[in-house]
């Protein structure tokens, strides 16, 4: 057979699968939006809020490796099937405390975890399936397709859950999102084949469950480049978070909530519109260099951001900001699915984005204190840069925050330039060789007789050998 044959059956089982995943996103989104403000509107109290997102997000890092095992363990469309349905059973219990009235904060809580926590398998066991699907030259391309799908459905799920909310209630926003869940299972159940990986010779004879837990960071760890790519990611993720989680309080020292929704609607599109350029684009050939070239535009936003107490300045900074993260991710996706062998990269994809977005809760938890005692002072009308910086940046309590935008845009760029000079970083391409062939193994699928299965990967003996990272 040509191998024009598999690479098409592949991208069309990629976009089967691709499709599905994002209308689910979509439908997830959308009971977000409105499971958040019931919440608010509830207590009136941000932490209780702000909670939600806590119990988003402590699955996801902490839950990641054990994900990771799983992804390599059983087949991948089956994992992603399993995710989905998991994902689904928490919108029916909150479907059905709606409907006996009988739902209560904790509530909320308790089931956004478990809708984490299954949601957890979607990133590994996705970004995995990709490698077996399409040759390795579309990478980017297909990285640019996840980004679309996600911003995508950040631009679409507040303003299309908003008015579902007003027509059809809470309870109908969520029936929609169990409809999405459908689709996403039908496509994979019944149109969607993923190939199963070979044994990976990094492996060696099958170990414990915990030792395979474990095999993600091993994986990384004896390979020096992807370690220093994944420690740049950790570094970006604690820098720019310090800034973004400010972005509310900066607007609204100055303006009102339909100017914040401006502006994170704008850093959306920006978002939105970066991810389309990847994916008609597809990344440079050296990716490594779309990393390096495209991470000084972040240090960009965060200056236009911060300059002025100004609605126009600081759209435009997110907008900028956010542009170039679909080509950052993208570029750096293709490079992990590139060198990291197809039967394990479900545990090293999972404990990559462990370790690039841990540094994301420390970055918001000293946010605060770092602006409110070191920077706003600075800035205050009687401040210490009050008569020099202030002059032409503005005083008052916004205008450290716009400081302390700065300060982390600086502090980038010296990671960046850092990482640019370093040779393991700047020359990860060829020091790191491939582990993934030309054109993608893409069988025919099995034979409708086949009983549906999620059986572990074959136990052949081998030898022992990541927002994103």
């Amino acid at each position: 057979m040509s191998q024009a044959a598999p690479a098409k059956s592949g991208f069309r089982n990629f976009f089967l699968m691709w499709f599905g995943q994002v209308i689910s996103l979509l439908g997830s989104g959308l009971t977000a939006f409105a499971v958040g403000v019931w919440v608010y509107q509830k207590t009136g109290n941000v932490t209780l809020f702000t909670l939600i997102a806590v119990s988003a997000a402590l699955p996801a890092t902490l839950l990641s490796p054990i994900a990771g095992v799983l992804v390599d363990r059983f087949d991948r469309k089956w994992v992603l099937v399993v995710s989905d349905s998991g994902a689904a059973l928490s919108s029916v219990a909150l479907l059905l405390l709606f409907g006996f009235d009988a739902l209560q904060v904790w509530h909320v809580y308790v089931l956004v975890a478990m809708n984490a926590v299954f949601n957890t398998l979607q990133f590994p066991a996705f970004g995995a399936s990709i490698t077996m699907l399409i040759p390795k030259q579309h990478f980017g391309r297909a990285s640019g397709m996840m980004q679309f799908g996600f911003s995508g459905t950040q631009v679409l799920a507040p303003l299309v859950a908003g008015f579902l909310m007003v027509w059809l209630s809470i309870e109908g926003v969520i029936v929609i999102d169990l409809t999405t869940f459908a689709i996403a299972v039908v496509l994979l159940v019944f149109f969607v084949h993923i190939p199963r990986p070979e044994a990976s010779a990094a492996e060696g004879a099958r170990p414990s469950f915990w030792r395979q837990v474990a095999f993600g960071w091993e994986y990384i760890r004896d390979r020096p480049g992807l370690l220093t790519l994944l420690s740049f990611f950790a570094a970006i993720n604690f820098l720019v978070p310090v800034g973004m989680v400010l972005v509310t309080p900066m607007v609204l020292s100055f303006g009102g909530p339909d100017e914040l929704g401006l502006v994170l609607s704008i850093g959306s599109a920006g978002m939105l519109t970066g991810s389309v350029v990847m994916t008609a684009w597809g990344g440079p050939r050296r990716r490594m260099a779309g990393i390096l070239g495209a991470a000084p535009v972040i240090s960009v936003g965060l200056f236009i951001a911060g300059l002025r107490p100004s609605v126009l300045l600081i759209a435009a900074g997110m907008f900028v900001l956010f542009f170039v993260i679909p080509i950052i991710n993208g570029c750096s996706q293709a490079i992990w699915q590139s060198k990291v062998e197809p039967a394990v990269q479900g545990r090293v994809f999972a404990m990559r984005r462990m370790v690039a977005q841990i540094s994301a809760p420390v970055a918001y938890l000293i946010a605060g204190p770092l602006a409110e005692r070191v920077f706003v002072p600075l800035l205050r009308p009687d401040g210490a840069l009050a008569s020099s910086l202030g002059v032409w940046m503005g005083t008052g309590e916004g205008r450290g925050i716009g400081l302390m935008f700065w300060a982390m845009g600086a502090l980038f760029l010296l990671v960046v330039a850092i990482a640019a000079v370093y040779p393991r970083m700047r020359n990860l391409e060829d020091v790191v060789p491939d582990a993934v062939p030309e054109t993608p193994p893409v069988a025919p699928p099995p034979p409708a007789s086949e009983p549906v299965s999620a059986a572990p990967a074959a136990e052949t003996p081998a030898a022992e050998a990541p927002a994103e990272g």
